[in-house]
């Protein structure tokens, strides 16, 4: 299906890989809200028929993408004025691993783009770094570094935990707190986050895309508030009306753990749900760093006011209470 440029406001087309994710929906709506024409890169787009309901008719398109593959790559980015990188699961497994599409997706992503000269807009994260012990944030860190030696102009984004209606995070764990009669704290709830409304990523998405924030730089995303991970669950059960005690649960046990089940892999038959990428990786702290903040990275520093928990997560936990979204405390 070809996208007229003649029937919007903007005639500017956009591909998003992966954008048919939480993160990448709304970024979609975002740039159709602004009249951009946006070009979806999926690997299975009819497992995302819920995208034809965002934006006009005709104006978002579904691609079939694979970023692990160069050709495929190529295809996606024809007659394309912007990219947007938001492919990543915290999943790795076969061919679809971290390696192949954290680092090596994202270099044939800013690859084809440097080449055919588009402007690039990899989404990355708050904590990658390298020195860890876990294979996501290397791989974040090691795709970071490539899209920066292979496209030198591309603007990465560094979201701290994102929330938001249909996030993977806090409506997962508001779930699992109504069949769990004690609650684990991992690491005695000391870790830190600055959780980001994944409308104000979006927005920090656009501007991007649309040349209003310099370009060549690293910004680091998060909100308003600063909480440990106690205070955040606190927080949850307050607006779920809920009450439950804690056990904590040291780090080592659950790197521990982790090691048991990545070498049982498939063969596992005891129920992960707990044992995940995301447990290991509350072990680090995700906060915007001075530097980014003197030096006007962040979203603040663009003109965005950044919005908060308290703002929005009553808006759509209220589902997780006993008796409902009018129910009292």
């Amino acid at each position: 299906m070809n996208l007229r440029p003649d029937l919007y406001q903007n005639p500017k087309l956009v591909t998003v890989f992966g954008g048919s994710g939480f993160v990448g929906r709304q970024v979609v709506a975002t740039l159709t809200k602004r009249g951009y024409r946006v070009r979806v890169a999926v690997r299975h787009p009819e497992k995302a028929c819920y995208m034809w309901q965002i934006g006009e008719v005709g104006q978002m398109q579904m691609f079939k993408t694979n970023v692990c593959l160069r050709e495929s790559v190529a295809r996606a980015l024809v007659d394309t004025n912007a990219a947007v990188f938001l492919t990543g699961s915290l999943c790795s497994a076969g061919k679809n691993n971290f390696e192949s599409v954290l680092i090596n997706g994202a270099g044939n992503v800013a690859e084809f783009s440097a080449a055919f000269g588009i402007p690039l807009v990899h989404i990355s994260s708050l904590n990658a770094k390298t020195q860890s012990c876990i294979p996501y944030i290397i791989s974040k860190y090691e795709g970071e570094r490539i899209v920066k030696s292979t496209h030198p102009t591309a603007i990465i984004l560094r979201p701290s935990l994102i929330f938001g209606p249909n996030d993977n995070s806090l409506n997962k764990f508001s779930d699992m707190v109504r069949f769990l009669p004690v609650l684990p704290l991992f690491g005695d709830g000391r870790t830190q986050f600055q959780p980001v409304y994944v409308g104000d990523v979006a927005e920090m998405v656009v501007r991007a895309v649309s040349g209003e924030i310099p370009s060549s730089k690293v910004y680091e995303l998060g909100g308003p508030t600063i909480l440990t991970l106690r205070k955040l669950i606190e927080k949850i059960l307050s607006i779920i009306h809920r009450q439950r005690a804690f056990i904590s649960i040291p780090f080592f046990l659950i790197r521990f753990l982790r090691s048991i089940f990545d070498f049982l892999g498939e063969k596992s038959l005891i129920p992960t749900f707990v044992i995940t990428r995301q447990v290991s990786m509350l072990q680090y702290d995700s906060v915007i760093s001075d530097s980014a903040i003197s030096e006007g990275r962040t979203l603040r520093g663009v003109g965005i006011k950044p919005q908060g928990l308290d703002a929005i997560l009553a808006s759509y936990l209220w589902r997780f209470r006993l008796c409902g979204q009018f129910s009292r405390n």
